[in-house]
């Protein structure tokens, strides 16, 4: 293929070095242990770094073209594990070790423990500290999250979805509120005074008057400009 020109002949022998090959490929992609519903895509990333191995390869470098296709292959894996199959981020190094344990969770399987066998059968089979173990399968549950609207409780009387909180409308004035407690604390005390008599206490203006001794026109003014110099303070006017 590399000693022939682009043009008909090349790309029949492009197709059969890659039909030829699509074996390996496909045996390298089983490696990872990854659940069923994702495995076609798997073998597809594999036949696409398999394709790449193929055009990129140099025979005049003097290497077997299968130990460079392989670990070209393997990387498309990996880089493809890594970037698209995770639904929450994960670190590179958690990744790996969750590929060895989903491996040795097999092996476990096919030597007779049905559960995948313990934390301490995968330690022993991987070398794995017990811990990171404990982290890789944990980190299984990112890579396939529930779904909200799996139902649950003992009945399953209510999805998962219905037990998960939502925003709190009252966040958005937080820093409003902060705000403008410090623009409260500007103000004269006759004015702070009038304002909670007002505002908090849910007093009239002649029941404010009364309590602070002046006419409920003077009150009125004064809740007037209190209001306007919180608002330029608040939108910065």
């Amino acid at each position: 293929m590399a000693a022939c020109p682009a043009g008909a002949d090349r790309e029949a022998l492009r197709e059969a070095a890659i039909t030829a090959y699509l074996p390996v490929a496909r045996r390298i992609a089983r490696r990872y242990g990854s659940p069923d519903r994702s495995r076609e895509d798997l073998q597809q990333v594999a036949c696409l770094g398999l394709v790449k191995a193929v055009d990129r390869y140099d025979p005049g470098l003097g290497h077997a073209f299968l130990s460079y296709a392989v670990p070209t292959i393997d990387g498309e894996l990996k880089r493809y594990l890594r970037d698209f199959s995770w639904q929450v981020h994960v670190p590179r190094r958690l990744q790996d070790k969750h590929r060895l344990v989903r491996l040795a969770q097999e092996e476990l399987n096919r030597s007779g423990h049905t559960d995948g066998g313990t934390v301490r059968d995968i330690q022993r089979l991987t070398g794995i500290d017990e811990q990171d173990v404990r982290l890789a399968l944990r980190a299984d549950q990112a890579r396939n999250p529930l779904s909200v609207d799996e139902q649950r409780g003992t009945g399953k009387g209510f999805t998962l979805a219905e037990t998960v909180g939502g925003d709190d409308p009252r966040l958005e004035l937080v820093t409003d509120l902060v705000a403008l407690k410090t623009l409260v604390a500007e103000l004269p005390a006759r004015e702070r005074a009038i304002l909670k008599l007002y505002f908090v206490d849910s007093l009239t203006q002649r029941q404010v008057a009364d309590i602070v001794g002046i006419s409920q026109m003077h009150v009125s003014r004064l809740l007037d400009r209190s209001r306007a110099f919180l608002r330029r303070g608040l939108l910065g006017g």
